[in-house]
């Protein structure tokens, strides 16, 4: 029996435990005392000395209740800002922060499932093969945890990723490739009331190339946005630095690429005429991914989810994830709903029934790897 009230008395501790983007050391300690409790040994890997961070991945393996497939089960556990001194309210089944901070749902619901999931599988003997638990850090600012593990030392032959949506049954089998941007306009600086002719308005310059660049959703497939800007000192400076920031996304890579070319050309074009200076920032954050519907990862998830009675729906993701990372590195991993809604807003919320169905989920997918795999050793 899965218990919604257990599932929302585990999850409100974990969002309680302030853990941005490389401040996680407090719930990745917490969690090894929750898998230890379970008598699952668990290690901390190097990564945050890459990353500079508190602490790195936590990896856990349990081993299987049949000779099966080595299955990856992740969900990351930082959290976006403002999402220190979170406060959660329950209102039914309903978890809701108090309106001043997110209230860490993404992907904290993921963590609470793979936690219940364990207990899940313990308490009720169920069969299941081999599994990697991987809980990773920095996430939130790149996928930047998942970059940093060391896949040599992973057996996992398919994955499950917990960071999805609301409605179970839904499966992200595809996500795109992202570029992240930066520019930094150097002009000149003057006074803006005696002499301006002196300057070069590093502003202007940014704002021209900005203009010229088509952003929003491109295409079906395309999107691009300029997320930041910042410049100037003060309205009687000629402003000297321009800085901007940016990103494109694509599942195709062709068109990411011409994004790439167009948003690059219109900052060089437009520093150039006005003799401004540029220095930038291009970096491939994550490539795309696409599971077939073939894929033995997406058949079990598929097939698991008609047994429960959920709509098995495929859909193509807008954003990045660990799963993109998995994928890079020859582990073919899906994302799976975990229940949350209103992500990164502070009207965030997710609902315990959700993620009590989500356990469920892993549990029949779970379940039915080890079926099968008793089935070709019998």
């Amino acid at each position: 029996m899965i218990d919604p009230e257990r599932i929302i008395e585990e999850f409100c501790e974990l969002v309680r435990v302030d853990s941005p983007s490389l401040r996680e050391r407090a719930v990745v300690e917490l969690l090894q005392e929750k898998l230890a409790e379970l008598g699952i040994d668990s290690e901390i890997d190097d990564a945050a000395v890459a990353l500079d961070g508190e602490v790195g991945n936590l990896i856990a393996r349990v081993p299987g209740t049949v000779d099966g497939p080595t299955v990856l089960v992740n969900a990351h556990v930082d959290t976006v800002e403002p999402g220190c001194g979170i406060c959660p309210v329950v209102e039914g089944t309903v978890i809701r922060s108090e309106g001043e901070t997110i209230l860490g749902a993404d992907d904290k619901s993921g963590v609470t499932i793979i936690l219940g999931l364990l207990r899940h599988l313990q308490e009720e003997k169920l069969p299941h093969p081999p599994l990697e638990i991987v809980f990773t850090v920095a996430e939130e600012i790149g996928l930047c945890g998942a970059k940093q593990l060391d896949y040599g030392r992973l057996d996992a032959e398919m994955g499950f990723v917990l960071d999805g949506g609301r409605t179970m049954g839904t499966i992200t089998h595809a996500a795109p490739s992202s570029y992240r941007m930066a520019w930094q306009v150097h002009g000149v600086a003057a006074h803006a009331g005696v002499c301006p002719e002196r300057g070069v308005n590093s502003i202007q310059a940014a704002a021209e190339a900005i203009a010229q660049i088509p952003l929003g959703r491109l295409d079906e497939e395309t999107t691009a946005n300029i997320g930041i800007i910042r410049g100037g000192e003060a309205t009687n400076i000629v402003p000297a630095l321009t800085v901007v920031e940016g990103e494109t996304r694509s599942h195709d890579e062709s068109k990411l690429e011409q994004q790439r070319r167009t948003m690059v050309a219109a900052f060089r074009e437009a520093a150039a005429r006005h003799d401004a200076e540029l220095s930038e920032e291009i970096e491939l954050t994550y490539r795309r991914f696409e599971i077939d519907m073939h894929e033995p990862v997406m058949q079990y998830a598929w097939r698991a989810a008609e047994r429960l009675g959920f709509e098995p729906t495929a859909e193509r993701g807008g954003g990045g994830s660990d799963a993109n990372i998995f994928n890079a590195n020859g582990i073919p991993s899906l994302i799976i709903a975990t229940g949350p809604a209103e992500v990164h807003t502070l009207q965030e919320w997710v609902d315990a029934e959700r993620m009590a169905e989500s356990i469920a989920w892993l549990t029949e997918i779970l379940g039915m790897i080890a079926q099968d795999a008793s089935t070709q050793t019998a």
